[in-house]
């Protein structure tokens, strides 16, 4: 099915393309969402009649996300989320989760404009797209840990691993510290079953 575009649309073309898809991405889609019309002379008409109106809307609101982008490209935003002693998360981090937690520190960001790649299933540091028009995108950045105080010391840059290592290693030393202090005091009493 061949359709005009009416907004830069990713992998397909630019507003104006007259380009050919699949019936079921058209109908389901591209027509729905009023990012495409079909490509009749009827609308191809029209279209070029509305063109300049189109360009200059898409101007505007691209103007608009590049303000938005600018502000919220590089941000953090803090997840907690329940997860083993290794690190995997109970469940993922989804793009509900990443647009409510920019939604809550005051940024208009939708679901649909929240793009992973790939599953968020483990703490740490993960970066995350988000798509403001189709023609400019701004990166955040997820900070998934299992409390607030572990995501401050995620956001210093240690990692999960890192502080595990340093919980075994101080582990390791107070025992082996008791063990002295017992050793130590068995050598001092003697044994007196001879």
């Amino acid at each position: 099915m061949q359709v005009i575009l009416l907004e830069r649309v990713a992998k397909l073309g630019q507003m104006g393309d007259v380009v050919n898809v699949k019936q079921g991405y058209a109908r389901n889609f591209l027509l729905p969402q009023g990012k495409a019309l079909r490509a009749s002379d009827a609308n191809i008409k029209s279209f070029e009649n509305r063109k300049v109106q189109l360009e200059t809307q898409n101007a505007e609101s691209k103007g608009e996300a590049q303000k938005i982008a600018e502000k919220l490209d590089g941000q953090t935003f803090v997840v907690i989320r329940s997860a083993s002693d290794s690190g995997a998360l109970y469940g993922s981090v989804t793009t509900r989760d990443a647009a409510d937690a920019a939604t809550d520190a005051g940024f208009t960001v939708d679901r649909k404009q929240v793009v992973l790649r790939a599953p968020i299933k483990d703490l740490g540091l993960h970066d995350v797209t988000v798509v403001l028009h189709p023609e400019v995108e701004a990166t955040i950045t997820m900070n998934v840990a299992r409390s607030a105080e572990e995501a401050e010391l995620q956001a210093q840059g240690k990692s999960i691993q890192d502080l595990a290592a340093e919980a075994d290693a101080e582990a390791e030393f107070e025992i082996a510290e008791l063990f002295d202090d017992i050793g130590g005091a068995d050598d001092g009493e003697g044994d007196d079953r001879n």
